[in-house]
């Protein structure tokens, strides 16, 4: 099989597949950037002034920059905020050279921020994206002003029995077959699993964010290379965990100078709301927000309690 062509499906020879409009909310913009080996897609929502410092969002595994899209508008009067769509997710093709790992995602930001010349940037991550930007102030120091981190994907000994089927889809061939077995789920039914495993309470989504959820959802199941972006991101996760030595995403995150705003959920089914007290410790100027009714994507459920903890943290650092 090969690494764009979706599994349990023959592709048609010679035809590009007809893929579904990306959602745009009022006051976005989408735009394209080229950069050596891939090509990302850019959420942006003009700031109320000029001059303000730029900020950039990172999603989680099977996200987009659409997950940002509560958050940004409340933030938009303190930065100059950009969300980006990772290789192989929301309206970003997949990378030349097929590396899904959180170093080849961390590789992408980083080309991005350095092309753009934006840094040093207030960096925000959540799941997957937050092991991606912790790898990026770690390596990067000279691009982040300050991170916040939202249910980042660090490593954990016991990972909860809820998040064990997004780890088998790391297993090669499961992805195949899990496309085989629910080729038959319509969108709807879809995103009304995704919601159960990610928010705290589902039924905090409007009808108009369910919808716009499932549209989403469409749109990605209409992507060739959509179960195999997600298998090999999956895989890049498992294998960020078991990596040891100073390249180990807690080795990393005990590196990052940046000052760091840690946000957990207490209903979190993917990631621990125990591993909240050990991410405090590891980096070394964190402070903590833990949402006792919150799941996965706070930054979606509770977008005012996350822009509070960042007005915070920029006062804390001078507001700048």
């Amino acid at each position: 099989m090969s690494s764009t062509e979706l599994p349990g499906v023959r592709a048609a020879a010679a035809v590009a597949p007809t893929v579904s409009t990306v959602r745009v909310a009022e006051g976005e913009e989408l735009r394209s950037v080229a950069l050596p080996g891939l090509t990302l897609t850019v959420r942006t929502r003009p700031p109320e002034r000029t001059g303000l410092p730029p900020a950039l969002y990172v999603h989680g595994l099977g996200g987009s920059s659409q997950n940002w899209s509560a958050l940004m508008p409340l933030l938009q009067e303190l930065v100059d905020g950009e969300a980006v769509d990772l290789p192989g997710f929301g309206d970003s093709p997949p990378p030349d050279d097929g590396n899904y790992s959180v170093t080849g995602h961390a590789r992408a930001v980083i080309r991005f921020l350095d092309a753009a010349e934006r840094g040093p940037v207030h960096l925000f991550g959540n799941s997957l994206g937050g092991a991606v930007a912790t790898r990026v102030a770690a390596v990067r120091p000279d691009l982040v002003r300050t991170l916040t981190l939202i249910s980042p994907a660090l490593p954990e000994i016991r990972v909860q029995r809820t998040a064990a089927p997004t780890g088998l889809l790391a297993v090669p061939g499961v992805a195949k077959l899990f496309a085989r077995m629910t080729r038959d789920w319509t969108a709807e039914e879809r995103t009304r699993g995704v919601m159960a495993l990610c928010y705290g309470d589902p039924a905090r989504v409007s009808e108009s964010g369910f919808r716009a959820a499932v549209a989403e959802m469409e749109h990605r199941l209409e992507l060739p290379y959509f179960w195999d972006a997600m298998a090999r991101s999956a895989r890049g996760i498992v294998d960020a965990y078991t990596l040891g030595g100073q390249h180990g995403l807690w080795r990393q995150a005990e590196r990052v100078l940046a000052p760091t705003q840690l946000v957990y959920g207490g209903r979190d089914q993917l990631v621990s709301y125990r591993m909240a007290r050990r991410a405090s410790a590891a980096f070394r100027d964190s402070r903590l927000l833990t949402l006792p009714d919150a799941g996965h994507v706070a930054m979606m459920e509770y977008p005012e309690a996350v822009a509070q903890a960042f007005r915070d943290l920029l006062d804390e650092c001078g507001g700048s």
